[in-house]
């Protein structure tokens, strides 16, 4: 059977807040009270596009390239971790066609820093910034996104080329 020359993938993150820890989305430090506790830098809009593209590629998810078990992994940067997707992407013989993600969490609001936001995952994902669309919304106070426990993120990208 032959492989699609396209292909769509879906991706999903949740972290907690936690104290003494800088607010990391999409590359961009926020200006905030908490952080995100997580192994790496607990970039959950990062994470949610590099699992977007890794699903798109047929690959396991983020974890498998990244474990937490891992001490490398400590603090990791998430910018790391997007290099590590386009490389597969790019690897597999398909280029990145574009992303769309959304942000949901109670607090901070996210609008102020969305174009921050584009240029710096454009340049790290080698995308033009039309390309990449970021959305933020609120949990409307419901469940442990709305009771301002954490920050969660959804990414979906479709992937193009001749797979290898």
């Amino acid at each position: 059977m032959k492989d699609l020359p396209f292909r769509i993938g879906h991706g999903y993150d949740i972290h907690r807040f936690g104290p003494k820890r800088p607010l990391i989305l999409g590359g961009v430090e926020i200006p905030h009270n908490r952080g995100l506790e997580a192994h790496s830098d607990g970039d959950c809009l990062s994470h949610a596009i590099a699992d977007a593209i890794f699903g798109a590629l047929g690959l396991a998810d983020i974890g498998h390239f990244f474990p937490n078990e891992d001490p490398s992994c400590k603090g990791l940067d998430s910018m790391k971790i997007l290099e590590k997707a386009l490389q597969e992407c790019n690897s597999n013989g398909y280029s990145l066609g574009n992303i769309d993600a959304t942000i949901v969490t109670e607090s901070p609001k996210i609008g102020p820093h969305i174009q921050s936001m584009k240029a710096v995952l454009s340049k790290a994902l080698d995308i033009s910034p039309s390309l990449l669309g970021i959305k933020a919304t609120t949990n409307e106070g419901i469940g442990g996104i709305g009771n301002g426990d954490g920050i969660a993120a959804f990414a979906v990208c479709l992937v193009l080329g001749e797979p290898t």
